[in-house]
C-alpha cells in the first residue's frame, strides 16, 4: 500500500468542535446530578434532624416533675 491509496484524516474542525461541546455538556450535566445529590442530602439531614427533635408532650411535664416543679 502507498500512502497515495490511505485516506488518513483527522477530525475536522467542525468534528473536534462538536466533540469539544460534548464534553463540555458533560461536564455541566455531571456537576448538576453532584449539585442536585449534595443539596438532596441536606435536605434529607435537616428532616431527619427536625424529626428527632420533635418531643414527646409529657417530657416537660416529666422534666418539671423531676425538677420539683408542680404540674401545669
Amino acid at each position: 500500500m502507498t500512502s497515495a491509496t490511505l485516506h488518513l484524516v483527522g477530525p475536522t474542525r467542525l468534528e473536534r468542535g462538536l466533540k469539544s461541546l460534548a464534553e463540555a455538556l458533560t461536564r455541566y450535566v455531571d456537576a448538576r446530578i453532584a449539585s442536585r445529590a449534595e443539596r438532596r442530602e441536606i435536605a434529607l439531614d435537616m428532616l431527619r434532624e427536625q424529626q428527632t427533635r420533635r418531643s414527646d408532650p409529657q417530657a416537660l411535664e416529666i422534666a418539671l416533675a423531676s425538677l420539683g416543679s408542680r404540674p401545669r
